[in-house]
């Protein structure tokens, strides 16, 4: 008996992760003063602006695998997805926000305390694949 509930348990919290609506007033904030660093269950990376970066950042967010936009637009200046682990569906949620000097990137999970570095991960390939595909556009 003990084991169905249990199972029970863990089915709900499961579906919970994966079901829990995402609030935008919650998470498409404007990020303030960042730096490039990082934190528990968080990171932030600060660039210098270019002509089109801020649109190829965001045309690279979109081909990450499990992420979608949740709030926001190019021309607003502030971006914000999602991104879901494979396995259990957690959330992490990303803004990216251009400035007349910086392009600011802050990725920050829902659940739990710690993200193992995977939002550092995730945004130092995003700019390092962003920066690849520039170089090479600009050689041809």
């Amino acid at each position: 008996m003990i084991w169905i509930i249990l199972i029970a348990a863990i089915v709900c919290g499961m579906a919970f992760i994966r079901l829990a609506p995402s609030e935008v007033a919650r998470w498409h904030k404007p990020i303030g003063n960042a730096d490039s660093t990082d934190g528990e269950g968080w990171a932030a990376r600060v660039v210098p602006a270019e002509p089109g970066l801020f649109s190829d950042l965001h045309l690279a967010m979109l081909k990450l695998p499990r992420t979608e936009l949740l709030a926001g637009s190019v021309g607003e200046g502030r971006l914000t997805y999602i991104t879901r682990s494979r396995i259990m569906g957690f959330p992490d949620y990303t803004t990216i926000e251009q400035t007349d000097t910086n392009i600011q990137l802050y990725g920050r999970l829902r659940f739990g305390r710690s993200d193992l570095g995977v939002n550092g991960k995730r945004l130092d390939g995003l700019i390092e694949r962003v920066r690849t595909k520039r170089s090479e556009a600009a050689r041809q």
